[in-house]
């Protein structure tokens, strides 16, 4: 039987980079921990998948999806000891559930549903499409980023879910963050 893959207690607020490929998750995740002195977590899926094309050539697969699933939480955990305040988290299993319906024609696992479900995050910051599209191994959608972030977009609105959109330059998207941050903070 697999086992269930659980989601830390903590009291720290956590903070999902949520959006398409190539929107500046990475880079606003880290520059957000560096300046809230706390830790963030990388995406598990870009070095998952990255190690499984350079050793087979191979593109993600339904197979993949738990086994990202499952290694994005454990690192999530793992971050929560040297997390202080906030914990940011570059995706999560949301991104996980939208990437799978887009390219597996509207397939997800139940057990990726019900995890989509049940972990809670404090709030989502949906990076816009408007900066540049930078090709790599593994992002396969430069000509449909707009639909892309649309479906990011209604699964928030779907699920009742707290988000701001964030747009422009990086300084830009960093101002509204912390804008945001301070009112969650202030209550």
């Amino acid at each position: 039987m697999e086992e269930s893959i659980q989601q830390q207690p903590s009291d720290c607020l956590r903070i999902v980079i949520y959006g398409p490929e190539s929107t500046g998750k990475t880079t606003l995740a880290k520059a957000l921990a560096e300046a809230y002195h706390t830790a963030w977590v990388p995406e598990f899926a870009r070095d998952y998948l990255q190690k499984k094309w350079d050793t087979t050539g191979e593109v993600c697969s339904k197979d993949d999806l738990l086994q990202i699933v499952k290694g994005q939480m454990e690192a999530e955990n793992k971050a929560l000891s040297t997390a202080k305040d906030f914990l940011f988290c570059d995706t999560n299993v949301l991104v996980t559930q939208v990437w799978s319906e887009s390219h597996f024609q509207g397939y997800c696992d139940p057990r990726i549903l019900n995890y989509a479900r049940t972990f809670q995050y404090d709030h989502y910051f949906l990076t816009h499409i408007d900066v540049p599209w930078q090709a790599d191994d593994l992002r396969d959608r430069p000509n449909d980023r707009e639909d892309m972030f649309k479906l990011f977009k209604a699964l928030l609105i779907k699920n009742n879910l707290p988000f701001t959109v964030l747009k422009g330059t990086h300084k830009a998207r960093m101002e509204q963050a912390n804008f945001v941050l301070k009112k969650i903070i202030s209550g």
